[in-house]
């Protein structure tokens, strides 16, 4: 099930699984496993990576890094098969995110003797990267009718769905917070007026999800295996001047 109607839909280069996901979806739906088990698996799936590049098992860690990706796409998705969306999964999916991500740098650091300031450097512009694709693909979910869910900006604490817990909803949202609210003032104040936007083009769109997570671990993945992980670190730190690129980008399709 897409998050847009059939007629704002574009290629997602980050959505790459997005078929196995479905597949794994409708598999488990209608089992126990629900959407948060299926996000401990992606957990389980990026720590295998990250035990595989400790050990230089390149090809290993790229597999688990790409079926992180997959089961990533797979506990949304599961989330709609069984009509059981909520702000705990969300928000709990997001900050498992943003922790392997800072883990699998640190490890890539680790196994190239890289500089920890590089490493921060390429977590922040990986966190940006993401956050402005997640910014304008939230905009134009809620502009089109499409999911929900995610908030454009998510300064208040939601209301709990049906099925879920308010307390669960509130922590989880506080540690969202924590971990993501630099990274969303940031992009805000960077394109402050792009939720007044009348037009996110298709193939917009689509050069914006290599910003997307399931794009940047494919990244990291293909990188390596071809034997280039003295470069990881680098690369993202310079990938990050896109982020400009796309701003002005969307500013001239706007004319703001």
């Amino acid at each position: 099930m897409s998050k847009l109607p059939v007629e704002y839909r574009f290629i997602d280069l980050s959505d790459y699984g997005r078929p196995v996901a479905r597949w794994i979806a409708y598999g488990f739906q209608n089992t126990r496993v629900t959407p948060i088990h299926v996000t401990v698996m992606f957990i389980i799936s990026g720590l295998l990576a990250i035990l595989c590049m400790l050990n230089h098992q390149y090809l290993l860690a790229g597999f688990f890094l790409v079926l992180k990706s997959i089961l990533d796409a797979a506990d949304g998705e599961l989330a709609r098969v069984k009509n059981t969306p909520s702000y705990t999964g969300r928000f709990f999916d997001s900050v498992s995110d943003i922790i392997l991500n800072a883990l699998f740098l640190l490890t890539v650091c680790h196994i190239t003797d890289g500089s920890l300031l590089m490493t921060v450097a390429a977590f922040f512009g990986i966190q940006l990267q993401g956050t402005l694709y997640n910014y304008y693909y939230v905009i134009l979910r809620n502009k089109v009718d499409g999911d929900t869910t995610s908030r454009v900006f998510e300064d208040t604490v939601p209301v709990a769905l049906p099925g879920e817990k308010q307390r669960n909803v509130d922590r989880l949202f506080w540690m969202y917070t924590l971990c993501y609210g630099v990274f969303d003032k940031a992009i805000q104040a960077l394109d402050k007026n792009a939720e007044q936007a009348k037009h996110f083009p298709k193939w917009f769109m689509t050069a914006l999800s290599c910003f997307g997570l399931g794009f940047q671990l494919l990244i990291i993945a293909v990188m390596l295996i071809l034997g280039w992980a003295d470069y990881i670190l680098t690369f993202f730190i310079g990938f990050t001047v896109l982020i400009f690129v796309f701003i002005a980008i969307r500013k001239i399709i706007n004319k703001d």
